[in-house]
């Protein structure tokens, strides 16, 4: 059995990587672990010219939120064809929760 994907994702296959690469690069300074493996990222699509992220935090008075969305379009900016225009949204539903992390980022944190 293959493990589940780390997020929806909608657009040209030849990007799905890329796009994982670059997201599994930024890192949740609070946790010290790629915001997918605590499940930050809750969709990627890529259509009519635009890769659109949709991502939360782990609360609404996280800290960082701003860093970190920074540092996703930083690392998508450096990975994607330049002609993508990259959109973050940063959403609070549904809310996260533990259940989302990935089963390396629950050893981690041991959960």
């Amino acid at each position: 059995m293959s493990p589940r994907p780390p997020f929806p994702y909608e657009g040209p296959e030849a990007l799905r990587q890329t796009i994982l690469d670059a997201l599994t690069r930024v890192v949740d300074p609070e946790v010290a672990m790629s915001i997918v493996d605590v499940g930050l990222i809750y969709g990627v699509t890529v259509a009519d010219g635009k890769l659109h992220v949709r991502l939360t935090m782990t609360s609404a008075a996280c800290p960082v939120a701003d860093l970190i969305i920074d540092e996703v379009e930083t690392e998508l900016d450096r990975a994607v064809p330049p002609e993508l225009l990259i959109e973050v949204e940063l959403v609070w539903e549904p809310p996260w929760s533990a259940e989302r992390m990935s089963e390396r980022a629950r050893r981690f944190m041991q959960w």
